[in-house]
């Protein structure tokens, strides 16, 4: 029987995802297909979830945290971020975890960005920026900035990711760790700096920033303005802006101008592709003898 895995989200029509799972569980033999949920409202997509009529689903805005919600156990990466963008369905119990992070930060690692000792800005206050927030502290980034349109909500953000983030370590074992260079869970804690502020208010972060990641929504309508004053960005900054297959955004726009390394959002998705494989491999026992490499290169071809 052909297994169904979906993304779910709206809009969707414009993800690449369909053809990059297609293309690697084929080149797998895995009788999987991979199609469309695009939702048109909260319910809906609890509807869709709560059917638990897959083997596994990606989710994207704005439902990654109705796919938390729904999930019956939820992994630390999920818990961090409030929100899970990967659900599996292991014989009907939902699993949720969330891989924006270690999707971001990787793609940025495979193109030379470093963050040892980096100050990152990460705009935004939704599950996708709190995930990417975690990911760039493991990397090595001594402060880590989030930004948001008012600051009090911000704050509660960033305190709420911390107040989980101890609740995690009082339970963890202590552990390097897998990814060389990168902290273990526990001294990303002690290490970084966690800051919050408005966009407003925090021109000296963005100008001093070694690296930005807008993940807001901002960019996916025609005439979407950056989220900051793109007047603060310079030479030696990496800007990367998640949204992608709508153009290039006005913050693209504006530090490509301004002498910045740009990204948009799909070399994020790729490395998303394929930590998302992984799990579902992990999970329901394929023996996939591919490397991540070359995982990474079938998904490549057909996002192109």
């Amino acid at each position: 029987m052909t297994e169904k895995l979906y993304i779910l989200g709206h809009p969707v029509a414009h993800s690449k995802s369909p053809a990059m799972h297609n293309a690697l569980y084929q080149a797998c033999g895995l009788d999987w297909e991979y199609g469309f949920a695009d939702e048109q409202d909260d319910q809906a997509a609890e509807d869709m979830i709560g059917q638990r009529e897959f083997l596994g689903c990606n989710v994207t805005m704005p439902y990654k945290r109705v796919a938390y919600a729904e999930a019956d156990i939820k992994a630390a990466s999920a818990k961090l971020a409030g929100g899970a963008n990967v659900l599996a369905n292991k014989d009907g119990v939902l699993i949720g975890y969330n891989v924006d992070g270690k999707g971001c930060i990787g793609f940025l690692e495979m193109e030379g960005v470093a963050f040892s000792g980096a100050h990152v800005v990460v705009c935004g206050t939704g599950p996708t920026s709190l995930a990417i927030m975690h990911a760039a502290a493991e990397a090595g980034a001594d402060v880590v900035t989030l930004l948001g349109r008012d600051k009090a909500r911000t704050q509660a953000r960033v305190n709420a990711y911390l107040d989980e983030y101890r609740e995690l370590l009082s339970t963890a074992v202590p552990m390097p760790s897998a990814v060389e260079g990168h902290r273990g869970f526990a001294d990303a804690y002690e290490a970084v700096q966690f800051r919050f502020g408005d966009y407003m208010g925090s021109r000296t972060a963005l100008a001093q920033a070694d690296v930005i990641v807008d993940a807001t929504p901002l960019g996916m309508e025609a005439g979407d303005p950056a989220p900051f004053d793109t007047g603060l960005l310079h030479e030696g900054q990496t800007v990367m802006d998640v949204v992608y297959g709508h153009g290039t955004t006005a913050l693209i726009a504006a530090a490509k101008d301004a002498g910045a390394r740009t990204f948009d959002g799909a070399g994020m998705l790729i490395c998303q592709a394929v930590d998302t494989a992984q799990i579902f491999f992990d999970i329901f026992g394929i023996d996939c003898t591919l490397t991540r490499r070359q995982m990474f290169d079938i998904m490549v071809a057909a996002f192109s």
